[in-house]
């Protein structure tokens, strides 16, 4: 049991109290008696509030069940549908015409558009390398991937499949930055004359997108390059395998990719006690002051690995220009539902995790506002809000936040905030939601997953959903993309906040990537996830070829293409002639990814894993995911589609399945043959008991059999 040290009427636990006084305090002039006077204010002010909006979600969601289940198997009929939820205030009116006053907002959320990374903030190697992401070499990402139809080779350099790199690279160059009278193709020298780049003779057909270069200029060691926003270093190096033989000298071509990265306390982790906040807050302590570092072993040699620098250039003229080195670092906070046993309240109960992570997350980011060259050149942080339920809960984080900065001593709105439009209260009220927080929104996007988790749980009596597959063809799923780019834009976020989309979840698949992820920038999307820092240079070829901000431009002069009806069309499943095998194999595919996903969750702590589906398809598994699956299931068992016998001959099927997938890990603990362990009991829950979770979520039963595991470890 946890011996809590008392810090004004709250109880906090020693590892947590010590971190905050000793590590995340000093530096900020914040004095630690204000800080803990503030902190339980906050809890015990605004505690209460955020418990009774909880409240309010089970109950709009008792009445949402009540009137399916009186409707079940009649006419859906939208008119009286949409009637209803407008009479138990689940539906809002939408209000007059607005926009934005988010300010202080730097350029890679205002005015550059392109990839955005997500990484779990626990693993201080994968934030360091989304962070370092800023900068990706494009040889490396289709050298090293699918990206140009075939596999990467094994063993030693292959010289015919870096000619085609080249190549290719040199076809991007040609497209993003054309030459009057030549090829890159066909380029022997690159040099600066009078402030121009000329390829041999030829000068580029747009000369503005020169913009800096490295060395002498009659034979520089690099030239920067601008499209759309975003930098294109060539590097050229004679003595490098590849210069060696290009004709140019050309090394490399290195782009920016990530010009953001989600630092992620939420989905992608897995914290369930003031040992594992610590971890968290201790790296994000560590990104904010720049000096978050991280030793490793790869391939027997000894790594460290640090937080790049800013690039140096001379400017055409020959003035001097620096470009960051880093992506402009965001932190996803906990939603409303959790709460964290690393403090107590005055009533000895656990305070809400979401309340804890915006003092200190805020906090720790106050050592970035107060250094130069850091992470935002604007003095603002960047806090993403997720799984919020109507415009309600966006006013308590907007209110919540106000009073953190008050606390801490910084100007009003120095946090801007991410909306996350994944539950589908949010979304049928996103005009609203936009304008709860208005001064200081920054961030906007769609997901398919959480959101289709909570479109099944929401709907649970209506009737039985499709198979997953062919959820994502039905009408609602476009009309809430569109929706979300167009209120978005008829709120004033071009220019001022970012409209995101949903993360590629096939990070070995990059060609398929590199033809389907276009649709983001092409939609007005103006960033979009993706898995590692490699996707982000390949998804950086999009923002080239695409401009955003022209295409948020006429999508908002067409009007708005889709609304709230058709976002309200439920996506049953209309043909349920499924036979008994198109049953099983969805179920068990379901259950194939929360095994995957939970026993490493439960038994390592790993909050985000690729985990291989049934084809062996590696794909990104996190709670979202984890909902998704969980949610169908449920629904299925919710409608006698299958029945409990059959859900548990899966989940020990599939249990086998996963073992098999983990042979190779010797730290992994096999379910089968006795299914009786932690985390396949947490599997099951999810499924059983997924009908009972709050809005269908997952960290209910996570969190509290990873503390069961836990206490059994020790």
């Amino acid at each position: 049991m946890t011996d809590f040290v008392a810090k004004s009427e709250l109880r906090v636990a020693p590892e947590l109290a010590t971190f905050i006084e000793t590590a995340a305090l000093p530096g900020t002039g914040v004095d630690a008696d204000a800080f803990w006077t503030g902190f339980s204010q906050l809890v015990h002010e605004r505690g209460p509030q955020n418990r009774a909006l909880l409240e309010k979600r089970e109950q709009i969601q008792a009445q949402v069940d009540a009137w399916h289940f009186e409707h079940r198997g009649a006419n859906h009929d939208a008119a009286a549908y949409k009637a209803f939820l407008q009479d138990i205030g689940y539906l809002v009116p939408e209000g007059d015409t607005f926009e934005i006053e988010t300010a202080n907002v730097d350029p890679e959320i205002a005015s550059v558009a392109g990839p955005q990374l997500v990484v779990p903030i626990t693993n201080a190697r994968f934030a360091l390398n989304a962070a370092n992401a800023r900068w990706g070499s494009l040889y490396d990402g289709f050298y090293g991937t699918d990206a140009m139809g075939s596999t990467p080779p094994k063993g030693p350099y292959n010289q015919g499949r870096g000619a085609r790199v080249v190549a290719r690279a040199r076809v991007f160059l040609d497209e993003a930055f054309p030459i009057d009278g030549t090829s890159h193709a066909d380029a022997r020298r690159y040099s600066v004359r009078k402030g121009a780049l000329m390829v041999d003779d030829c000068p580029l057909d747009h000369p503005e997108k020169f913009v800096g270069y490295k060395g002498h200029p009659k034979a520089p060691s690099s030239i920067l390059l601008r499209n759309n926003g975003l930098h294109v270093e060539l590097v050229f190096d004679r003595t490098h395998s590849i210069g060696s033989r290009d004709q140019a000298g050309l090394a490399d071509v290195v782009m920016e990719s990530a010009v953001s990265a989600i630092m992620d306390c939420e989905d992608s982790v897995a914290c369930v006690d003031a040992e594992d906040k610590v971890v968290a807050y201790t790296n994000w302590l560590g990104l904010m002051r720049g000096d978050l570092e991280e030793t490793f072993e790869k391939n027997g040699t000894q790594m460290t690995r640090k937080m790049a620098g800013d690039r140096d250039f001379t400017t055409p003229d020959g003035g001097e220009m620096s470009v960051k080195g880093r992506a402009l670092m965001l932190v996803r906070n906990v939603g409303h539902l959790m709460t964290n046993p690393a403090i107590l309240d005055r009533d000895g109960n656990e305070v809400f995790e979401g309340l804890m992570d915006a003092m200190v997350t805020t906090l720790i980011a106050m050592h970035d506002l107060q250094r130069e060259g850091g992470n935002s050149v604007k003095g603002s942080v960047y806090v993403v809000k997720p799984k919020m339920h109507g415009p309600e809960e966006v006013a308590f984080a907007d209110g919540t936040f106000t009073a953190v900065e008050q606390i801490l001593g910084l100007p009003q709105n120095t946090v801007k905030i991410g909306i996350m439009d994944e539950e589908r209260r949010t979304t049928v009220n996103l005009k609203e939601c936009i304008r709860a927080a208005k001064s200081r929104v920054a961030f906007i996007n769609t997901g398919f997953l959480d959101r289709t988790g909570d479109e099944i749980h929401t709907s649970m009596e209506a009737g039985p959903f499709s198979r997953k597959d062919f959820i994502k063809g039905k009408s609602w799923i476009a009309a809430y993309e569109d929706q979300n780019v167009d209120i978005g834009l008829d709120c004033g976020l071009s220019g001022k906040a970012q409209i995101g989309k949903g993360m590629w979840a096939m990070p070995d698949l990059m060609a398929a990537m590199l033809e389907q992820k276009i649709g983001h920038p092409k939609s007005g999307a103006n960033c979009a996830w993706v898995p590692s820092p490699t996707a982000a240079t390949l998804h950086a070829l999009h923002y080239h070829k695409v401009d955003v901000f022209a295409v948020q431009a006429k999508l908002k002069a067409g009007g708005r293409r889709a609304h709230v009806e058709t976002v309200l069309e439920i996506p049953l499943a209309t043909y349920q002639k499924w036979t008994d095998a198109q049953k099983i194999r969805e179920v068990e595919n379901n259950a194939q990814g929360i095994l995957g996903y939970v026993v490493r969750w439960i038994d390592q702590g790993v909050g985000c894993s690729k985990v291989p589906d049934m084809n062996n398809v590696g794909l990104m598994e996190d709670r979202a995911t984890c909902r998704i699956s969980a949610q169908h299931v449920a629904n299925w068992l919710n409608h006698g589609v299958v029945d409990a016998q059959q859900v548990m001959a899966a989940m020990r099927k599939m249990a086998e399945v996963v073992d098999g997938q983990n042979a190779g890990d010797a730290s992994y603990t096999p379910m089968a043959p006795g299914f009786d362990g932690i985390a396949f009991q947490a599997a099951c829950d999810l499924v059983l008991k997924g009908r009972t979770q709050p809005s269908g979520y997952t960290e209910p039963v996570l969190h509290a059999r990873r503390l069961e595991f836990k206490a059994a470890a020790k």
